[in-house]
């Protein structure tokens, strides 16, 4: 008996004939990470609980204090102390910034790495899949789940933290909605960074082909992002406005930097130097603050023409930077998921 041969034709890495159906690999993708996202279902879940349970007393008493007049009675300040003490740990945003790196290392970094890691993906190319559309039917998926979640969370999120960054009148501490560590919390803030997490851990996950150490390299990289872009990107989204008057500075603005000038040339920052100090202005009363000496000195400082400028962002900017960092982060992820499904195709037999 003899056996027909033909040679070899090389496969781009698509399966060629009668590829398995785009239906039914989402549905293998659904079962494979089912978990993973069940988990992230679950937080979210709690959390929108305790929101709605926390947040829904907080409207109110927030509502009450708005509409009380006026607002120097004895009634409407005790409304506002209600209010103020109705503040809670939520209300910094911190603790909520963990959120969606957390989704991203723990579902994001495991979607590629767990089967490279474990070599089955040889297994699931042979069932018809091919590289690409293995690799585009897990990614595609799961970013669109876990956005749609995100973007459900971030606006429950952003209803929450309103009282916390609205009226200015109560005479409440209140933060400006560009405050880093609530502003990417709120509006399209929240799933532009799930997202942008989940990007960062599937391109770790296949070039690294470890699950952990994948899990740990996305903290990091996110880690890194989210620093450099509250301290040093988010600030320049658009020219900061300058004023020399801090009367013309809201209460609710995001205050970039401040500087002493005099004679049209930069003079010293926020703080003035103890030579100057001594030279144009008696020393404040024993016992005063940093805070409270430096606005003692300012008249004096004023008066010998020196001047002090203020750097600042309104808050009448929250939704032009919120679509910004939102586009900005769309457009890293979509980079970084292309980036990930070509060394698929490339470096992953």
């Amino acid at each position: 008996m003899t056996a027909l041969t033909m040679p070899a034709r090389p496969d781009s890495g698509d399966a060629r004939l009668r590829p398995m159906p785009w239906r039914r690999m989402a549905g293998v993708t659904w079962r494979q990470h089912r978990v993973a996202l069940a988990g992230a279902a679950v937080l979210l879940g709690a959390l929108t609980v305790y929101l709605w349970i926390a947040g829904l007393p907080l409207h109110h008493a927030y509502a009450a204090a708005v509409d009380c007049h006026p607002a120097s009675s004895a009634a409407c300040q005790g409304l506002d102390s209600t209010l103020d003490g109705m503040d809670n740990f939520l209300s910094n945003g911190f603790i909520l910034q963990v959120l969606p790196v957390l989704i991203g290392a723990f579902v994001g970094a495991p979607v590629l790495a767990r089967e490279l890691e474990t070599g089955t993906f040889r297994y699931t190319w042979t069932q018809g899949f091919g590289r690409r559309r293995w690799a585009v039917a897990k990614l595609a998926l799961l970013a669109v789940l876990l956005t749609a979640a995100a973007g459900a969370f971030g606006a429950l999120l952003t209803w929450y933290y309103q009282p916390f960054v609205g009226n200015q009148t109560l005479g409440l501490p209140r933060t400006t909605p560009l405050t880093p560590g609530l502003f990417d919390l709120r509006g399209v803030g929240f799933p532009a960074w799930t997202l942008a997490a989940f990007a960062i851990g599937a391109l770790a996950g296949m070039l690294i082909r470890r699950v952990v150490p994948a899990i740990v390299a996305t903290l990091a990289v996110y880690t890194g992002l989210a620093f450099a872009t509250a301290g040093f990107l988010r600030q320049h989204y658009l020219p900061p406005l300058l004023t020399s008057n801090g009367n013309n500075v809201p209460d609710n603005a995001w205050v970039i930097s401040q500087w002493w000038a005099k004679d049209g040339k930069f003079a010293f920052g926020s703080y003035p130097p103890g030579n100057i100090l001594n030279q144009f202005c008696s020393p404040p009363p024993a016992g005063t603050g940093k805070a409270g000496a430096a606005q003692g000195w300012g008249p004096c400082l004023v008066q010998h023409g020196f001047t002090q400028w203020t750097s600042y962002q309104p808050a009448s900017r929250f939704w032009p930077f919120q679509w910004i960092e939102g586009g900005w982060l769309l457009v890293l992820s979509a980079l970084l998921i292309a980036v990930t499904i070509w060394l698929v195709s490339r470096r992953a037999a």
